[in-house]
């Protein structure tokens, strides 16, 4: 897996794409692309005359050849001519259009690009809170609608303005009146298309919204599949996402009403208004104010100044959901980014691992607590166990050592130096962290072992590493070895052998502050043998914090925290705590209780 810690187009500012114009972020977008865009705008202008050009000459024709009779060679020109207009209109057209699909999906790349990267740089609180569903849907449907806007829909708006200016100034070359009579609509059309952009806005952002609710429920489903089926809980899973996505049809077929209200309305309008305009025109001809010519002139003219107008709402309909996706992105792009770098302080090599909790408070609501008035002291290469019930702030602290969030009171020193003063990238590259339920990436079992790390390592050190967390010999059991493709999620290994590569994992990072979140509590005897075996030569020499619910994993300790609503309500060693009342004492008597009764039941079963 290639290291690197380059961030993709780096000359892209937030503010650059963030503007409050919408349209002027989307220019910006195509920073580099532009005169591309220009190009096929002009092909397109080419492509109207070109069009335009066809039933002038066509007029023409009729008045100055067939109406005069001339036959031959006058003929075999005009065949040429109109052919060399036909030409050009479709390779003016070609190259517009190629010259904006280049346009769109060069910008969208880079879109999707930035949006990720951005992502990527938020906040651990952030994505705490975020949906991943909607997040999905930002940067898919989002950034492809944008996509489908900058490729037709802007370009479309620049054809219909061609079309017009070009066809109403044809028309009134061959007569002021009829030029006249034939943009009566246009007002009308316009006001139908703002009323309509205005409504459907809004019902296509609630469309938007719920197809990320679904999008939610889907990849919540699919992640927690196992668990749907091992609590047969498909009915109630249906149930919930066939309710969404009767959410989404009644929103949908909302839209969908407006959009069909305005085909017919424009028809008829339209409709009318050319055959207004070519009874008008013929009654002309009739009364010799304009040629028979010219009639075939108009009436091909005419057609492509009305219909062109009749797409109009289509358009601005489409560039309004291009808007509400793009308002939708920029809302992620407008989020501040976490800032990895802003304190400059380092020390030379490693951090010894010496932590102190000076007072500390935390909170993620105002006015709600945490943690409160958390004091505490660890040396280097101590192992601190945390103990308590759910909710009484074990993982909070924890979560304030890499600065996942920052204290909201008092100080936390790293080797007497406040936490703050070191850079979140730097904390965390001197940070190990072995989760209750390790995540592995949909790759190699060997990438997996190397993601944490910024450069390249031999194939020797990976081994190593394995060997210590005593998974070597299960992964050189697979066909392909270390090379063997990990499932979503790690699906192809088991519980243990998960925890076990993200123990690898850590000991390659070679971290000098570890955290274990009760890394042994989800897997069978055996294999809670093996992964304690590996995490003991993990522990070596690095200060150690356990979050633990068994005491039985936490008797070595040299510092045992007992939480109770945000508090330290004891700390000291296993002995220490031992010998006085207290919940570390009550949790040691029950869960020793439990593990005597069941032994004892495992031994009548053997004489069994």
């Amino acid at each position: 897996m290639a290291k690197t810690t380059k961030r993709p187009y780096p000359e892209y500012a937030i503010s650059q794409l963030t503007s409050k114009h919408k349209l002027v972020s989307l220019w910006r977008l195509m920073k580099g692309y532009q005169l591309h865009y220009i190009g096929a705008t002009a092909f397109l202008a080419i492509s109207a005359f070109a069009r335009s050009g066809i039933y002038i000459f066509l007029g023409k024709f009729v008045d100055d050849v067939l109406g005069a009779g001339l036959v031959g060679r006058e003929l075999v020109l005009a065949a040429l001519q109109f052919s060399g207009l036909v030409l050009l209109q479709a390779l003016s057209i070609f190259m517009s259009g190629w010259l904006a699909s280049f346009t769109a999906e060069s910008s969208t790349r880079r879109l999707r690009d930035y949006l990720f990267d951005h992502i990527q740089h938020l906040s651990y609180a952030y994505h705490a809170e975020a949906k991943t569903g909607d997040l999905l849907e930002r940067a898919s449907s989002d950034v492809d609608t944008i996509r489908r806007f900058l490729a037709d829909q802007a370009i479309g708006v620049g054809r219909i303005i061609l079309l017009f200016a070009i066809n109403f100034t044809a028309i009134a070359r061959i007569n002021l009146q009829l030029a006249g009579i034939s943009v009566v609509i246009v007002p009308i059309v316009l006001v139908v298309s703002i009323l309509f952009f205005q409504r459907l806005s809004k019902a296509y952002e609630a469309y938007q919204e719920q197809e990320a609710v679904l999008s939610t429920n889907l990849q919540e489903n699919l992640s927690g599949v196992r668990v749907v089926k091992a609590f047969a809980r498909q009915a109630y899973e249906m149930e919930k996402y066939e309710k969404n996505n009767l959410e989404k049809l009644r929103r949908g077929y909302k839209l969908n009403t407006m959009h069909s209200l305005f085909w017919p309305i424009s028809d008829m309008v339209c409709a009318a208004q050319q055959i207004a305009s070519n009874f008008i025109a013929a009654t002309m001809v009739m009364d010799g104010v304009i040629t028979l010519g010219s009639l075939i002139t108009f009436n091909g003219l005419l057609g492509w100044l009305i219909w062109p107008i009749r797409n109009l709402g289509r358009l601005i309909v489409d560039t309004s959901r291009a808007l509400v996706s793009f308002g939708r992105i920029s809302q992620v792009l407008q989020t501040p980014e976490e800032d990895l770098t802003e304190c400059t302080y380092q020390p030379e090599g490693s951090v010894r691992g010496e932590i102190r909790f000076d007072n500390v408070s935390f909170e993620y609501e105002k006015d709600r607590p945490v943690l409160d008035g958390v004091s505490f002291e660890c040396k280097a290469g101590q192992v601190v166990a945390l103990l308590g019930s759910t909710g009484s702030g074990k993982t909070s602290l924890v979560n304030l050592l890499p600065r996942f969030y920052d204290v909201t009171s008092g100080r936390i020193l790293l080797d007497g130096t406040n936490l703050n003063d070191y850079s979140r990238a730097y904390l965390r590259s001197q940070i190990g962290i072995v989760e209750q339920e390790p995540f592995l990436f949909s790759c190699t079992i060997r990438d997996n072992i190397t993601y944490g790390l910024q450069t390249e390592v031999s194939q020797a050190e990976v081994e190593q590493a394995a060997r210590e967390a005593a998974i070597h010999d299960v992964i050189t059991g697979f066909a392909e070895g270390y090379d063997t493709m990990v499932g979503e999620r790690g699906v192809t290994l088991s519980g243990g052998q998960k925890q076990r590569v993200a123990i690898a994992r850590a000991l390659l990072l070679n971290p000098r502050i570890l955290i274990l979140d009760d890394s042994t509590s989800s897997v069978d005897m055996e294999t809670e043998v093996q992964i304690r075996t590996a995490l003991e030569k993990l522990m070596v020499a690095r200060t150690t914090f356990i979050i633990a619910h068994r005491v039985q994993s936490i008797l070595s300790a040299d510092l045992i925290l007992v939480f109770d609503q945000g508090h330290i309500v004891q700390s000291g060693t296993h002995e220490q705590l031992l010998a006085q009342p207290g919940i570390y004492r009550q949790i040691y008597d029950i869960q020793t209780r439990i593990d005597s009764a069941l032994q004892e039941e495992l031994d009548r079963v053997d004489l069994l």
